[in-house]
Parts: C-alpha cells; structure tokens; sequence
C-alpha cells in the first residue's frame, strides 16, 4: 500500500512538472520576441522588454538633464541641446540578433532559470557635439563665474578701488566630466572644475598709469620718482634725466652741513639751517658749504658735497659752483650719466644737476638713518648719527614755502620736502608721513623749450599728482580735498607775476620778471 501511494505520488509530481514545462514553455515562447534575461543595452536590464520599450526605456535614461555643479548652485544641462544623440538604431538591431539565441533549449533553460549563463551587454552607442558642449559652459560660466578684478583708478576723484578675489570655471578641465555624464544612464551629475582667483596686485604700475594720465596734455617733460619707504618699491617716470639742481640740492647741503659738524648747530649755524631749509636762503646756503669745507670756502664745499655724492653712489648729482657765484675756469660743470643722454635733455643749469631718482634716494638715505640704519650710517659711522638725520626731517617739514607735495596732502600731515624752482623748471622732493605707509616723492616739470614755465599750469598739477600719490598709500582714507585751496594759500608766488625768488642776501624777494630772470636759481 505504502508503494503504491509512493508511486502515485512520483506521477503527480511528474504530471505537474509536465505541465509546468509545458506552461513555461508556452510563456517562452510568447516573449521571443522580447528581450532575454540578463540582457542590458547601454548599461540598462531591458530583460523582457520589446525593442520598442527597450528604445522607450534608454532614451528616458540617457535624454535625461545632466547635472552640473557649479560651487554651490546646480545647473540642467539638456543632453539635445548639446547635439547628444542616441543611435537607437544600431543598437535595437544589435540587440534584436543578441535576444536569439544558438542554442533554443539553453536560452529556455535561462528562462525558466530566471538568469543567464552568458549575460548579453549592448554597448552604448550615441555621439554629442564637442563645440556645442564648450558653447554651453562658457555661456554657464560667464553667468556663474565671479573673475577676479584688479584695482582701478577712479578717474573723477583720482582715487583707487583695490580689486577682488574671485573664481572661474576652466572649461577644459571640467569637459571630461560633463562627458562623462552624458554617457552614464544614473548619477548623471557633474562637478565643474572651479579656479579660484587672486586679487589683482595693487603696485605702481597702476600709479605709473596715473601720473601718466595727469601729464598727458602738460607741453614738457615730467620726471617723477616714488619709493614706498615700508617695502623699498620704487616708481619712475623720466627719473634719470637731468635737472637743474635747483633749491632741491639744498637738502644735500644740510646733509653735508650735519656730517660735517661734530657736535649740536650753534644758535648761528641753526639760523642759517632754518633760513635754508625753510626760506630757501642762497646765500645761507653758502655759508653752510663754507661749514661743509672747514673754512671760508664755498667752492670746497661744493667740491666736498658732489664726492660725498658720488661716493654714495649719487653719480648724477653735483653742484660745481655755489649759488650765485662766478663759475671758476675749467670747473664749470661735470659730466654725468644723466646730462650725457642724447635721448632727452632739459638743457639743465650746468653749475648745479641732479635726477628726480637720486633726490629721492638721498631722502630715503635720510628717512632710514633717522631710523638708526641704512646706507648713510654705514658709509659715514663716524660722522652721521640718526638724530642728526632727524634733525634734517625736522627742519625740512618747517618748510611752508612752495607748497607743492604738501597742498597734495591733507591738513595736518607731517611733509619734510624741499621745493625749487627756475624759468622752466618747478619741482620739489620731500617724504610724506601718511596713515597709509611713509614714502617720497620727487616731482619736476620741464618746459626745455622755453625760457618761462608759468605757475598757473605747473602748480595745479604737481599738486594733484602729489594729491594721488598720497591717495595710491592711502587707499581706504583718500584725500578728496581741494588742492588750489579756497583762501588761496600758497596759490600765488609773492612776486609778480609768477615766482618767488629768495634773493642772495636772504632779504626781501626782488620784485618783477627781470629780476627773476637773472638770479641763477631757488
């Protein structure tokens, strides 16, 4: 009995696999014409599936947007509009000849199996428009992308903005992963490659540009020079031309005159400081060569200042004769680097020269020594101390006179300059003492082709190119002032009508034009 029901349960088993494999097979062969299992196309299980939805299936993946990130924002990029096409073609028929199978019994097998013994993988086929794609970035990063600026001038105040950082996309880099997107059917984001920008530097080119710009229209020769004293930066325009030494010389005359005392100036010798550095005095002047000689001899003195210039490496400054004196026969003049140039000439005094470079480099000389260092206590440790070179600083910044830096500036800071003036050339030099850094500035306009340089077209100008000197050093705290001055300080040479003239004797300024024309210089 126990057999028997054995036996008919073997062929209940046999009957219902029977017709379970015939079931299956029924199915089979309903979904021949359906993908098998474990097929993909471009990356996507389509088992089951018609060609048709097979089509419908990988174009919903791949026409899908790609995202692309840019820092923090999130762009769609349509894959039609950068030319990406599928080429559903080739691989529906490749798919179709890969869903027969060359073994019917083996591809029933996998069926019932509900796996594959050798999957079947479409490969993706489909092309996108390089050019198109690039086109696309840049219109997005010209959107997104924040460049970094540099510093601009502000032309109607004559002041400075500094510049920003900022960031850009470099497309190229970035191509390769948007590529890569659009042809992945999930995950299909990219991350730009974003660079991020320095500011623009903040030097004296830009201020380079500036003065440029002020003397665009000025008929002559301008001759420029800055130094950031914090960073030894300099800054020239025609700073190795040669100039007429002028009264700006005088700040060497009290550099000579200090070197050459061995204790404090007495009341007379103080006098005779101030009246130079302050009233610009000629013949004080010369009583101070006749202290740099040791003995009544201005033309010693003279001789003793240009070697000490020479000697701290001021090759283009000399002074041969003292001011107002008769020239002496043979020693008339020197020969520079500066007034040996065939390029340019400012047709300088020949008894007394210098360059707008070497006057600012003796002010610094000045500046680091009152300090306690620099060249001057290195080449005279005997003869130099840093209150001596205080000392000069101090009297320089008495001087009122020839208010050309100082009118550039606003009230109240500290300006040591000397100014000086002939015919055709006005200039002074001087060390400015800003919130925004200490720095010199040297500044001279030449007219070399004629004899008067009328006030009213140099002094405005020097003064506001003072004005955005000191605007360059305090960026943040511009001075916007009115540098005519409305009460007309300094705005008009006591002599008529254009220039004062300290006379020889330290009097009275000479009155009229003529009496001008024939002193040497102030």
């Amino acid at each position: 009995m126990l057999k028997l029901l054995q036996k008919l349960l073997i062929i209940v088993l046999l009957l219902v696999t029977s017709f379970y494999l015939l079931y299956q097979g029924f199915l089979y062969t309903r979904t021949r014409d359906r993908m098998p299992t474990g097929m993909t196309v471009a990356g996507i299980d389509v088992a089951g599936l018609t060609l048709e939805e097979v089509a419908d299936l990988v174009n919903s993946y791949y026409m899908s947007p790609v995202n692309v990130q840019h820092r923090e924002e999130t762009i769609e990029l349509n894959p039609a509009d950068i030319g990406f096409q599928l080429d559903m073609e080739t691989m529906l028929r490749e798919a179709e000849i890969q869903s027969t199978p060359d073994d019917a019994w083996l591809g029933y097998l996998e069926f019932l199996l509900g796996r594959s013994f050798e999957p079947v993988e479409v490969e993706l086929s489909a092309t996108h428009d390089r050019s198109v794609l690039l086109q696309h970035l840049e219109m997005l990063a010209s959107f997104m992308d924040q460049p970094a600026s540099g510093p601009r001038l502000v032309e109607e105040t004559e002041s400075y903005e500094m510049g920003r950082s900022g960031f850009i996309t470099d497309i190229e880099g970035s191509l390769p992963a948007v590529e890569e997107a659009l042809y992945k059917p999930v995950a299909r984001q990219a991350q730009l490659v974003i660079v991020d920008q320095e500011a623009g530097p903040f030097d004296m080119k830009m201020l380079e540009e500036s003065i440029q710009r002020q003397i665009q229209a000025f008929n002559g020769l301008g001759s420029f020079f800055i130094m950031d004293l914090a960073n030894g930066e300099e800054m020239g325009i025609n700073e190795n031309v040669a100039l007429s030494g002028l009264s700006v010389v005088k700040i060497a005359i009290l550099l000579e005159t200090f070197r050459a005392l061995d204790f404090d100036p007495t009341s007379d010798q103080a006098k005779l400081i101030a009246e130079t550095a302050v009233q610009s005095g000629n013949f004080s002047a010369n009583l101070l060569l006749d202290i740099v000689a040791g003995q009544d001899n201005a033309y010693l003195g003279v001789d003793i200042l240009t070697e000490s210039m020479q000697q701290l490496g001021l090759e283009n400054t000399f002074i041969a004769t003292p001011y107002e004196e008769p020239d002496r026969p043979g020693k008339g003049t020197h020969s520079t680097p500066a007034n040996s140039r065939e390029d340019v000439t400012t047709f300088p005094d020949p008894t007394m020269q210098t360059t707008a470079e070497d006057m600012g480099t003796l002010l610094s000389m000045i500046y680091h020594c009152a300090k306690g260092g620099g060249t001057l206590l290195a080449v005279y440790p005997e003869q130099l101390t840093p209150e001596e070179c205080q000392a000069i600083i101090d009297v320089l910044s008495q001087n009122e006179e020839g208010n050309l830096i100082r009118f550039g500036v606003p009230d109240g800071i500290k300006v040591s300059h000397k100014h000086g003036w002939a015919g055709n050339t006005h200039g002074d030099a001087g060390i400015v003492f800003s919130p925004g850094g200490d720095y010199i500035i040297v500044e001279y306009l030449v007219q070399p082709d004629t004899d008067w340089l009328v006030h009213e077209i140099s002094f405005p100008l020097l003064r506001e190119i003072s004005r955005v000197v000191f605007n360059y050093f305090n960026v943040d705290a511009p001075f916007f002032g009115d540098t005519q001055r409305e009460n007309g300080e300094g705005e008009k040479p006591e002599s008529e009508p254009d220039l004062p003239l300290p006379p020889p004797d330290g009097g009275e300024f000479p009155q009229g034009i003529e009496a001008f024309r024939h002193s040497r210089q102030v």
